[in-house]
């Protein structure tokens, strides 16, 4: 009884390796023209589909493996006598294994200057009919579509003799199975994204989202709350380099961190309490960084999630090893760090493979779902309006963007306070703007940290002038904020009868 193994890839990745332990086992090899091409181009016995079907490929290579001697083979019960009659009657083989993936259409319509033709011309068919078939049989055939998975399958045939375990097909043709799904997904949102001039629009009128599940959570956000965490193609990827397993609080605040840590120019450090900076700090080291930010509010630093951009040395772990805290989150953690931190093997270590902000921010209602770019805009001098009587000094100019830059990550109406490259207050959360200034300076009072010369961060605009009073009150004398409010002219004769600089963003960074 011949055994035969149908290769027909896009992805060559691995292919010449596999198809060597396939004939070591005793599998006779089927193959398309651009596979049968780089097959036998290393001296690789195959059979090209054409001469096994008697039918050429048709319309430019539209038309392979769409025939029953194919489909046949790999949709046939072979232990069924009904069917095996009929195999036998036109002369069906059996296909034990299919090894195939599709037309790089997801590579293709990431090309900006992709055409609409081209886009077309990439869209699989017989690929996924394959895959389907086989993936469906997997009873009888195994499905291969991840290059990664292709020493699996020759460890597979090693311990088997060639053959393969029930178990091992049941996995590769979930595998399949979601495979196409991301393909099909992909086409659907690409084609429902095109206006009636085939022009690409952001949001497709069909979405499909796949993600994976990366771990099951003890809980969600409370004990009683069931939780998971999945990634998707687009998601950061990150290492844990000791500690407990992360909760869901956990990874949704690191992600928090990480994110506004990387918004600051020079070496950073930003602490998350409960989805919200406590703390945050630029230094010329970080071990300066880190103990600014928590020494602005040392009291909501406990337990927080600590972010640094730059290496976490020795001296920086020797500070947090002091403080109680539930994650760190660096990119890239010395040898020495790594040792003082071993003395606390609850403290979890993160380590993100980039800063990049992909995808879309999606979330989930009850009323459906919500997409949005996310919110990326940065700021420089150039950008801000003076629209006071007097000009910020240079210094304060310095110090309105490293607050601005703080609360684009505080939860609205946001408020933060800073001197020096280090917040000293934050106020998070309120439902009027006047109680987050008030919040702000009281925190800043708590710590012990006088408020007298400070800027102040809005992450929108002053509806009254009872904030800007507050905050002048509190020896505040600088204030940025987005305008556009209609009593704009109010406040700003606010400002100037108080002294005060003021500069206008023209952006706004509401976080609900």
């Amino acid at each position: 009884m011949t055994h035969y193994a149908l290769l027909s890839v896009s992805d060559k990745t691995g292919i010449i390796n596999l198809a060597q332990a396939l004939i070591k086992h005793g599998y006779s090899l089927l193959s398309t023209g651009g596979t049968y091409l780089t097959l036998t181009s290393e001296g690789i016995k195959a059979i090209e589909i054409s001469s096994y079907t008697n039918m050429p490929e048709m319309f430019e290579g539209r038309i392979k493996t769409l025939h029953p001697k194919i489909h046949g083979g790999l949709l046939a019960l072979p232990d069924d006598p009904s069917h095996a009659a009929l195999m036998h009657e036109h002369g069906i083989e059996a296909i034990d294994i299919a090894v195939v993936n599709l037309y790089p259409f997801i590579q293709t319509i990431a090309k900006a200057d992709t055409g609409f033709s081209e886009a077309i011309e990439q869209i699989d068919i017989g690929g996924p009919t394959i895959i389907r078939a086989a993936a469906k049989n997997h009873k009888h055939v195994t499905i291969m579509t991840h290059p990664d998975d292709y020493k699996s399958l020759i460890v597979e045939l090693d311990a088997h003799n060639g053959l393969i375990s029930d178990n091992f097909r049941l996995e590769m043709a979930k595998k399949a199975f979601s495979y196409t799904a991301a393909y099909d997904g992909a086409i659907s949102n690409y084609l429902t994204s095109l206006n009636d001039k085939k022009q690409r629009q952001l949001f497709p009128n069909v979405l499909n989202i796949q993600i994976h599940l990366a771990d099951s959570l003890r809980y969600g956000e409370n004990p009683h709350q069931v939780a998971a965490y999945y990634r998707d193609s687009q998601t950061i990827s990150w290492r844990q380099l000791q500690g407990k397993p992360l909760s869901f609080n956990n990874i949704s605040d690191a992600d928090t961190a990480w994110r506004c840590v990387n918004r600051l120019n020079g070496i950073a450090c930003v602490i998350i309490k409960h989805a919200n900076p406590c703390g945050a700090a630029i230094s010329d080291t970080s071990a300066k960084a880190y103990h600014m930010a928590y020494s602005s509010d040392p009291v909501s630093a406990f337990g927080g999630i600590i972010a640094l951009n730059q290496e976490l040395d020795e001296a920086t772990a020797e500070l947090i090893s002091k403080q109680f805290a539930e994650v760190v989150i660096a990119p890239h953690f010395s040898e020495k760090a790594l040792s003082v931190f071993s003395s606390k093997p609850s403290l979890r270590l993160i380590q993100p493979d980039t800063a990049e902000m992909l995808g879309m921010d999606i979330r989930r209602l009850n009323f459906g779902w919500l997409l949005q770019s996310f919110d990326d805009r940065g700021l420089s001098e150039s950008d801000l309006a003076v629209v006071t009587q007097l000009a910020p000094a240079e210094n304060q100019m310095h110090d309105l963007l490293f607050a601005w830059n703080i609360v684009q990550d505080v939860k609205s109406n946001a408020i933060v306070l800073a001197r020096g490259n280090q917040t000293i207050g934050i106020g998070a959360g309120q439902v009027s703007r006047v109680d987050s200034v008030r919040v702000a300076i009281t925190k800043a009072q708590q710590a012990g940290i006088s408020t007298q010369g400070a800027v102040l961060a809005s992450d929108a605009f002053f509806p009254f002038d009872d904030g800007i009073k507050e905050a002048a009150q509190a020896g505040v004398r600088t204030i940025i904020q987005p305008g556009g409010s209609i009593r704009d002219p109010e406040i700003i004769a606010t400002a100037n009868t108080l002294g005060l600089t003021m500069v206008f963003t023209g952006i706004r960074h509401f976080r609900h």
